[in-house]
């Protein structure tokens, strides 16, 4: 299956221009707003999406940040994790440590108690410790129809490190690079 009739979603508490972030994701900018102002205005886009979605029939399971994180890209836990149709949940390394802080293991217990299985957990975070990331399906698109998963390679998504994941899941691995222009610098997109 290639879609899924249910998505989990993370309310921001924090969101704002990520620091550790933005060396390398040259989409976001800094704006002239205060950061209180600028996740005001992510939750009221926030809440407006869940209602849009449920309106269409998309079960939305909503989990609120934890302030105390400081996680302000909490809202993209596709990053950390992703579930898959046979109960297995990835789990990923992240190159910005205040982005490892959003994985939390209660929201695997939240899943099971909307009656999703979960029945194997796999963990690549070990491979932070030598500075290896590889950033969930924001660094891996999945064609599971073709068996096929695509990958552009940039300081969040090592090439062994995907091939390990192609490998777990029996995929064909499709990898390349993409560059955009920055400062006059061609630079790996993230």
């Amino acid at each position: 299956m290639q879609i899924t009739n249910t998505i989990l979603m993370v309310r921001p508490v924090r969101f704002r221009m990520n620091e550790q972030t933005a060396v390398n994701n040259f989409f976001q900018e800094d704006l002239e707003l205060r950061n209180s102002e600028i996740n005001r205005q992510a939750q009221e886009e926030f809440d407006s999406f869940v209602r849009k979605l449920s309106a269409e029939g998309v079960t939305v399971i909503v989990v609120e940040d934890r302030l105390e994180m400081d996680t302000p890209d909490s809202i993209f836990p596709n990053n950390w994790v992703s579930f898959h149709q046979d109960g297995t949940v990835v789990v990923y390394p992240m190159y910005a440590e205040n982005r490892r802080r959003e994985r939390r293991e209660d929201i695997f217990d939240i899943l099971e108690e909307q009656g999703f299985e979960i029945c194997q957990i796999i963990d690549y975070t070990g491979a932070e410790l030598d500075g290896f990331f590889l950033e969930g399906t924001g660094s891996i698109l999945m064609d599971r129809e073709h068996q096929k998963a695509y990958c552009a390679l940039s300081a969040r998504a090592d090439e062994a490190v995907f091939i390990e994941f192609c490998e777990e899941f029996e995929v064909t691995p499709v990898i390349f690079t993409a560059n955009q222009s920055v400062d006059g610098k061609r630079l790996p997109i993230y």
